[in-house]
């Protein structure tokens, strides 16, 4: 998961909201700007990391169905960071490093056995 700073571009991905009727105001495809970044806890969404966004203000969530939380955040893998030139992003993405193989040595290594220990036996009268 990206991590997002304060007054960069993002991009909605995802603007539906399992089991909620009230509309949260964000649209997939739109291109919305971060105000504040972080974790939050709330008691019944849990932890999650999260973005605030300066063209939203969420006001008090006191509704029927809210939950009193003021200006929640929004969940952040609801948004990917805006790219102008993708291309150019990519460019910093470095390829894996190919694995070395080494030849196997014609000498064999000769290790040690390992020592196995087993517990003495008890004696039991009878």
């Amino acid at each position: 998961m990206p991590t997002f700073r304060v007054g960069q571009k993002v991009v909605c991905i995802n603007d539906r909201f399992k089991n909620v009727s009230i509309d949260q105001g964000i649209r997939k495809g739109q291109v919305y700007t971060v105000r504040w970044t972080g974790h939050y806890r709330h008691y019944v969404d849990g932890d999650f990391y999260g973005i605030k966004l300066m063209e939203l203000y969420r006001g008090k969530d006191d509704g029927p169905e809210g939950y009193g939380a003021d200006d929640m955040p929004f969940r952040a893998t609801r948004f990917r960071p805006l790219v102008s030139d993708r291309i150019r992003s990519l460019l910093g993405l470095k390829a894996p490093q190919p694995k070395v193989v080494t030849k196997p040595s014609a000498i064999p290594s000769i290790r040690p056995k390992p020592r196995v220990v087993t517990p003495e036996r008890e004696t039991e009268d009878v």
